[in-house]
């Protein structure tokens, strides 16, 4: 699965509030910042961390979504009346 932050950045244009403005009340480097903006992957602690500062659910925040080059997201189709599936396109 990846993720997105892309809810986080809108959240954070309705409150008017900075990047910088976010590292400093969540206390946590630069770096994260970065690793938001790249949807890289952040620690539980981190996300924690911006939802006590934006008074939000994590879900306010980010989402997840199928990775586009694995099987994760398929969907499962019975082929047989043996029970045998495979992934569908």
């Amino acid at each position: 699965m990846a993720v997105s932050y892309k809810k986080l950045f809108h959240v954070m244009i309705e409150k008017n509030m900075t990047n910088a403005q976010l590292q400093k009340q969540a206390g946590f480097s630069a770096n994260i910042i970065t690793r938001l903006k790249r949807n890289d992957y952040i620690s539980l602690e981190s996300i924690e961390s911006i939802c006590k500062v934006m008074n939000c659910k994590v879900d306010d925040i980010l989402e997840f979504f199928p990775d586009q080059n694995s099987a994760e997201g398929c969907v499962w189709t019975k082929i047989d009346e043996k029970g045998t599936t495979k992934p569908s396109p």
